[in-house]
């Protein structure tokens, strides 16, 4: 019985099963994915030789800055994520552990969720097509759009390639560049009516932004609190929660008045 033992003797017996329970832990599979920052890519420019945003029926501009979506490049499905990934996630500042169900569908196979990604970003090309679009109004009548980009799912590109198709057709408005020629990034989804959506991975996609040249960063306003936590030197956030606003304040910040801040 316990109490016939020494006490180094009970307390010993008493931790077994805590390290039992910890080497378990360290070998079982854990519902997570461990992501980090990914690729980034200029709507502006050309991906795979091809130009990202094509635009026939009216006259189009060549802008001179960058606006760079961003992602996250996050461990598959069928990984085998241990405790020892998951510590050495939550202890870097370019790593993130988040439940393997909020990455990736329940019971979806790899398969099933590369085909679910490619129809999102579909939905998402033309909810940016109808939002930039109706954004221009008149200046838009009789344009169509096509939007390339491989190798990428998700709607979280939504945003970039709305003010793509702007900055394209229109710029700021008065005859220059959307993006003042800086280089640009963000990420947001977007709805046919302009209204921008949250995202995940935000603090992950500021490092990728900062380290492809990025010295802004559109971020949707609901997520301005996980973007600041680790925000790269030499980055300013912008929070942004409609197309029109964002257009506004890429304005204000080229001709130096007031910007919304996180």
């Amino acid at each position: 019985m316990l109490s016939r033992l020494s006490r180094p003797k009970a307390l010993a017996l008493c931790a077994l099963p805590f390290v039992a329970l910890l080497a378990t832990a360290g070998l079982a599979p854990l519902p997570f994915a461990v992501a980090q920052p990914g690729a980034t890519a200029d709507v502006l420019g050309e991906n795979n030789g091809d130009p990202v945003i094509t635009i026939s029926g009216a006259p189009t501009r060549e802008p001179s800055g960058e606006l760079r979506m961003t992602t996250i490049l996050a461990t598959g499905p069928d990984a085998r994520i241990d405790f020892g990934d998951v510590l050495d996630g939550w202890f870097r500042t370019d790593r993130a552990v988040m439940p393997r169900d909020a990455v990736y569908p329940s019971g979806d196979t790899t398969k099933e969720i590369q085909q679910h990604n490619i129809s999102e970003m579909r939905k998402s090309q033309d909810a940016a097509v109808t939002a930039a679009l109706g954004y221009l109004g008149d200046r838009a009548k009789d344009v169509k759009v096509e939007l390339e980009l491989a190798d990428v799912g998700g709607p979280s590109a939504g945003l970039l390639f709305a003010l793509g198709i702007v900055d394209k057709l229109d710029g700021d408005g008065t005859g220059g560049d959307l993006t003042g020629g800086r280089s640009i990034a963000g990420t947001g989804t977007i709805t046919e009516d302009g209204r921008v959506g949250a995202v995940g991975g935000v603090s992950l996609k500021t490092q990728a932004a900062r380290r492809d040249g990025a010295t802004v960063f559109l971020v949707p306003e609901a997520e301005c609190a996980e973007a600041k936590g680790e925000l790269p030197d030499g980055l300013r956030l912008i929070p942004v929660r409609t197309l029109t606003g964002t257009v506004d304040a890429l304005r204000a910040l080229e001709t130096g008045d007031a910007v919304p801040s996180c």
